[in-house]
């Protein structure tokens, strides 16, 4: 090897990162990303801490506010971090909490039984992402204070004041060197302090947004109150709003097993879907876990146990499986762990065998004793359950119908599909476009080699509202798979999307920017989320953003996605001989429009849609179960899901 490309690797070329300095390096490692979800998580964790604090019985209330300049302030009603020297540390314990990875109470069982934060880096990590960070301590009658910046502290713990409160008040701005976006959506805060008010019956949460102000320039335009009296029952009230329940009350089933608390509240409806949502010490477990599957276990033995003593089944002549139980019903597990073992800090899914067990054993015992109290009830669950399996035979007749058509050749694509040349599906890309005009422009803007066209006519069927069997007899959604090239059923699960001919790697759903672009994606997506999860899991689904207004003055152009954008064009190009053309869809633009702002690689604006925001639009489709146009609230939903879309 010649001495240029010669490497010297030795102890000087091994590095040692200090204090947090591992979290500024490496902040994915903690928070999971450095965009809107981990600018997010930094108030998740601060919140967390003061939940746990409502856990262990010494918090009732927790204040949250997005200042004027984008910092958080989280205030709570609990004991106050301790302020006192620690002994091994020889300074305060609210530093130690504050700058050192891994310190914190939860490793004490002593000072919490359970608890969301378990590795002891959450705080310390939000105060090292923090340009700016300010903690006051109110206890025993006095207030202590201490400032960070980047993770390290400006001065000692001070005494700064005498006070009749209690708890520890959390100010923080997020380091703009770090994160890619620093401002942060009311909407995605107020979601998860609703979620957090209803997991925790009788804490009172409050959240406020003082970036804008009504006209009397005091009180804030946005602020909520959250407190429930009745927890996961109020919770699955509200996740059904707008769906037709099949019971007058939610069932519910509260106890402890095996030293965990387990609380469930399950609500039959006459959709099609099932909707779990599962907690465990308030954290939301989008992946599930153990609880999830003994949750499933008890339900689907108990249910058919009661179904083959009632003799329904017999006459129903039907099998039945374990998704047939699950048809229908939207329900919320929540454990608490004292010792949970999750995958990551993000926390997505639990692992601990013996809670499994526990969820099942309390799951059998009461919904067993709730079947025998309530026989009106039972019955109307076991007819659904029979429905269900009736549809689901009609569903795999209709997916073999599917299947046979789908042929891997032009002669068995769609009439409206304009396919691509490659044969790479790591390079191709298809759009679903709205309408035959657009579909058009689009066929003309797009690049051949790697690009296919299919055009929707109009709003494809809204799946949220029929049985699986009506959606794989519908010719548009017959289209989507031919021309993807999936299939349903794999030798391990005959639901699962069989991904091994899927022809493209990005499927972009490109619809006009109005109420009706907006209903499309939305029927889309449910559509992707309910029947091809595994297309967002791996990355593959995408929303188009078209431009909102083309501004022009004399030779000089330029595109506006946003009011702002638009606003900054007029200002750039002053008040005279300008043009704003305002696009009512994609049919208004011509193809080298469409091909520049929407369709070029390296113009275009894309925002892939994951699993996680998929799953945060369940009241999205609920909202939908009609096939008009959505109500304006939908529409304000639908654009609150579409902002925290990954960019």
């Amino acid at each position: 090897m010649e001495d240029n490309q010669r490497t010297d690797y030795s102890a000087s070329n091994i590095t040692v990162l200090e204090g947090l300095e591992a979290v500024r390096v490496r902040p994915a490692m903690y928070i999971g990303d450095v965009n809107e979800r981990g600018l997010h998580h930094l108030v998740y964790e601060v919140v967390d801490n003061s939940i746990d604090e409502a856990l262990a019985g010494f918090c009732t209330k927790i204040d949250v506010a997005i200042n004027p300049d984008n910092s958080i302030t989280v205030e709570d009603n609990g004991r106050g971090i301790p302020v006192d020297m620690h002994e091994k540390e020889h300074r305060s314990a609210l530093e130690v909490v504050m700058t050192v990875l891994h310190a914190g109470g939860k490793f004490n069982k002593n000072s919490y039984k359970v608890s969301g934060g378990l590795h002891g880096v959450g705080v310390s990590c939000v105060n090292a992402l923090s340009d700016h960070m300010i903690v006051n301590v109110y206890r025993d009658g006095k207030v202590y204070q201490q400032e960070y910046s980047k993770g390290k502290p400006l001065y000692a713990v001070k005494e700064v004041g005498v006070t009749d409160k209690r708890g520890t008040r959390v100010t923080f701005h997020p380091d703009d060197t770090i994160f890619t976006v620093t401002e942060y959506k009311y909407d995605t805060l107020l979601d998860r302090m609703r979620e957090l008010a209803y997991l925790n019956k009788g804490i009172e949460i409050n959240i406020t947004d003082w970036r804008e102000m009504k006209e009397d320039g005091e009180t804030p335009l946005r602020a909520d109150h959250f407190y429930s009296e009745k927890g996961l029952r109020d919770f699955i009230s509200y996740l059904d709003e707008n769906r037709e329940k099949l019971m007058p009350e939610a069932i519910y089933i509260e106890g402890e097993r095996k030293g965990i608390p387990i609380e469930i509240a399950m609500q039959y409806n006459t959709g099609y879907s099932e909707n779990l949502h599962s907690y465990v010490n308030n954290i939301n477990t989008h992946e599930g876990g153990t609880h999830l599957a003994g949750f499933r276990s008890g339900l689907t033995r108990t249910l058919k146990a009661y179904a083959d003593r009632s003799g329904l089944l017999q006459k129903a002549k039907v099998e039945i499986t374990g998704d047939d139980f699950r048809e229908g019903l939207t329900a919320i597990i929540s454990v608490k762990v004292a010792e949970p073992q999750f995958e990551g800090q993000t926390k997505t899914k639990l692992g601990n065998a013996e809670v499994r067990g526990a969820v099942d054993e309390a799951v059998s015992e009461m919904l067993e004793n709730y079947l025998e109290e309530h026989p009106n009830e039972a019955h109307t669950i076991v007819d659904k359950v029979i429905l269900a399996a009736r549809a689901r035979q009609a569903a795999r007749k209709a997916r073999e119908m599917v299947q046979r058509s789908n042929v891997f050749s032009s002669a068995g694509m769609p009439g409206k599909l304009a396919d691509c040349q490659s044969n790479d599906p790591a390079e191709c890309e298809i759009f679903f476009v709205e309408g035959d005009s657009a579909g058009g422009s689009a066929k003309q803007g797009r690049d051949r080699r790697f690009q296919a066209i299919l055009p929707l006519r109009g709003k494809i069927l809204n799946v949220e509202k029929v049985m699986r069997h009506r959606a794989f007899e519908s010719e548009a959604i017959r289209d989507i798979y031919t021309a993807l090239g999936v299939t349903v059923g794999t030798p391990e699960d005959p639901q699962a999307l069989n991904l091994s001919k899927l022809r493209y790697h990005k499927v972009i759903i490109m619809t006009d920017a109005d109420v009706d672009g907006a209903h499309i994606d939305t029927l889309m997506l449910t559509f992707f989320f309910r029947y091809m999860p595994e297309l967002i899991e791996n990355g593959y689904v995408y929303l188009a953003t078209p431009p909102l207004y083309l501004v022009k003055k004399g030779n000089k152009q330029v595109y506006c996605w946003t009011e702002d954008d638009r606003e900054r064009a007029l200002m750039e190009f002053g008040d005279k001989g300008i043009h704003v053309q305002r696009y009512k869809g994609l049919g208004e633009m011509n193809s080298d429009q469409l091909r520049d702002t929407t369709m070029d690689p390296e113009g275009r604006q894309l925002r892939q849609v994951t699993i996680e925001n998929a799953a945060s639009a369940d009241r999205i489709f609920s909202l939908l179960m009609g096939d008009d146009v959505p109500p304006r609230r939908a529409f304000i939903e639908a654009n609150a899901t579409y902002a925290n879309i990954d960019a």
